[in-house]
């Protein structure tokens, strides 16, 4: 199995800090974000794992190198300007699927640090896609989907309560055929999900490990802190 790790955002949100700095090479916990997910993939075996970049994209690439240090192959795709996740996902295509192959690719969101096993996923066939959903918090309460018992994800209906959703965790495993149909340009990855559900074709889990979105500068220290003690 490929991955492909999402490191192309602009990051405004954490201004100042990504004034000079791409997001993912913020350090927490004494490592740069993105540290800890090349880690985890080569740690669950997979070797070929595809990078976005854009803002700062110079810095990002001399950082990480052909992946030989981490004992992995690093590819980046590089956006001129970022194309949002589906787009992104469009634009890296040929690195993640090779030619006329279909097997399932993991994504991983560069916006998150956690500690799931990705190891867990490395068997993982969806016939679309499959989320690792996490319990809903405090920054998105009303939650992304419902997570049924058959373990099919379902759209949140508009009288849906917090404990009835879960939120997406940013980590997931597509089928690279998924996204094959669409053109390159601007495209977020949202429709696509919600078009796999409508098909039956989105499956989910549900992780209640440690997980953080790290999506302010506060967020960032807590952390720190964390890894730190």
């Amino acid at each position: 199995m490929k991955a492909m790790i999402l490191a192309a955002g602009l990051g405004t949100r954490m201004r100042p800090l990504t004034d000079h700095t791409p997001k993912p090479l913020l350090r927490a916990g004494g490592k740069a974000l993105i540290d800890y997910h090349i880690e985890k993939l080569a740690a669950a075996g997979i070797t070929d794992i595809v990078v976005n970049c854009s803002w700062l994209a110079d810095q990002l690439e001399t950082y990480l190198g052909d992946g030989s240090r981490y004992g992995v192959r690093i590819f980046v795709s590089r956006e001129e300007e970022p194309l949002e996740t589906g787009g992104g996902i469009v634009q890296a295509l040929p690195l993640l699927s090779g030619d006329n192959n279909d097997a399932p690719f993991l994504l991983v969101n560069g916006d998150i640090w956690t500690d799931f096993d990705f190891a867990t996923l490395m068997s993982c066939k969806p016939e679309a896609g499959h989320l690792v959903m996490i319990k809903n918090p405090s920054h998105n309460p009303q939650g992304d989907f419902v997570l049924s018992r058959n373990g099919l994800l379902t759209e949140k209906p508009d009288s849906a309560v917090a404990n009835n959703t879960t939120t997406f965790s940013g980590i997931s495993v597509w089928r690279p055929s998924v996204f094959s149909e669409f053109s390159l340009g601007r495209r977020a990855l949202k429709p696509v999900m919600v078009a796999a559900i409508l098909r039956q074709a989105l499956s989910g889990q549900l992780y209640e490990g440690h997980w953080w979105d790290i999506g302010t500068p506060d967020r960032l220290a807590a952390l720190d802190a964390f890894l730190s003690a």
